[in-house]
């Protein structure tokens, strides 16, 4: 018996820490792209290079550029609590838009323009990266002329990352749905909210992570697509979800760069949740919903498509169900999350904010009908860039 009871302690005490550390508060960062434009005709502007600099002096070294020379990146200190997050995203916000101000641009957070072309925009070809990806990659680099919202949340442990990965697939639907924030494409009304994500599709590492069994298992895959040259590294996976390969962090990509601050920091408050409330069943052995894959990338398209308009794909893959009811669903899912980080009122009531006026895309599409002409719609996104409730 005591041999015995020596042999099980461990194991229970194992489990207990294992329960700590995944029920313990988690850390977030928030990394948001913008697109640089005229401030008086709204086109997209090749000046990144002249920008990221002047900006650097205002809010620190947390801009950079990226891929084309009309984008530019910005990326929150390591935050324990959405204050953290609003601060530091209205801080960037603001100082980009008087930097370019002082140079007749500005920055809009929108996940598409809406009527300038790709064709007319410049890879940033300063950086060999950027040069590599446009040789290997042609027109597929060339169109990414897009604009996400990318949310990182703090998991050491890379098991347990691989784990929440894996989990939180099925709610990966209703977070796009609410940030779906590029409905125009080249003048043109796309009939998508998220049209930006149809575009990120075509990357050949993209879309929805395969279901891992460990972090083993996961380097596994990034050293066989390394073999036949799919990819150099794994920041070249440019899955909805991924193990970051610079941080001890669970990265989240799917989703649109925000209109406004608030709907970022709704954002970020939901993901954080999300993956707390995946650790933590993870971790206490509750069975994973884990539909196929080809039913996960059936409700991102619809999500990507429809928006919050009508009907979204519930997490089982069993129907749809109104988006209110699934985004409701989410809600409840994620709520152990959002009490444990202070976040329940703000991000519930951020939500139902959402829900009543609609996301960007549908206030992209409001303004557009009130508004004579398109350079008046950019107007219209870069003061709501960077205004403060």
């Amino acid at each position: 018996m005591l041999s015995t009871c020596s042999r099980v302690e461990p194991t229970l005490a194992a489990e207990r820490r294992e329960a700590d550390e995944a029920t313990e508060l988690l850390t977030l960062g928030v990394e948001e792209e913008y697109l640089v434009v005229d401030s008086i005709t709204g086109a997209l502007v090749p000046r990144a290079d002249l920008l990221v600099p002047a900006a650097v002096e205002l809010v620190g070294e947390a801009v950079t550029s990226e891929l084309n020379l009309c984008q530019i990146e910005v990326g929150t200190k390591v935050c324990t609590n959405l204050s953290e997050v609003r601060s530091d995203l209205t801080r960037f916000r603001t100082g980009l838009s008087s930097a370019a101000h002082e140079m007749g641009l500005a920055v809009a957070a929108v996940g598409s323009h809406p009527f300038d072309s790709w064709r007319d925009q410049q890879v940033d070809d300063r950086f060999e990266r950027y040069r590599r990806m446009e040789e290997v990659y042609q027109i597929v680099a060339k169109e990414q002329v897009i604009c996400g919202c990318h949310v990182h949340v703090g998991i050491a442990d890379r098991d347990l990352a691989i784990e929440v990965m894996n989990r939180v697939r099925p709610w990966l639907a209703p977070l796009v749905a609410l940030a779906a924030n590029s409905p125009f494409w080249e003048g043109t009304d796309t009939g998508y909210d998220s049209y930006r994500l149809q575009v990120w599709q075509r990357w050949p590492t993209s879309g929805m992570p395969p279901r891992l069994d460990s972090a083993a298992e996961y380097d596994s895959l990034v050293e066989g697509l390394q073999t036949i040259d799919a990819i150099e590294d794994a920041t070249f996976l440019y899955w909805y979800v991924r193990p970051s390969s610079r941080y001890p962090t669970l990265e989240f990509r799917p989703c649109d760069v925000c209109l406004s601050v608030d709907d970022a920091v709704v954002l970020a408050g939901l993901v954080r949740a999300l993956a707390w409330t995946c650790a933590v069943d993870a971790v206490e052995g509750v069975e994973p919903v884990l539909p196929r894959r080809e039913l996960l990338d059936a409700a991102m398209w619809r999500a990507a498509r429809y928006g919050l308009d009508g009907s979204l794909v519930a997490a089982t893959a069993t129907g749809t169900r109104p988006a209110v009811t699934v985004v409701g669903q989410l809600l409840e899912l994620v709520r152990p999350g959002l009490e444990e980080h202070g976040d329940l009122d703000e991000v519930t009531c951020g939500v139902e904010a959402i829900l009543r006026r609609g996301n960007g895309a549908q206030r992209q599409r409001d303004a557009f009908k009130a508004l004579d002409t398109g350079s008046d719609h950019v107007s219209h996104i870069t003061a709501t860039t960077t205004s403060v409730c």
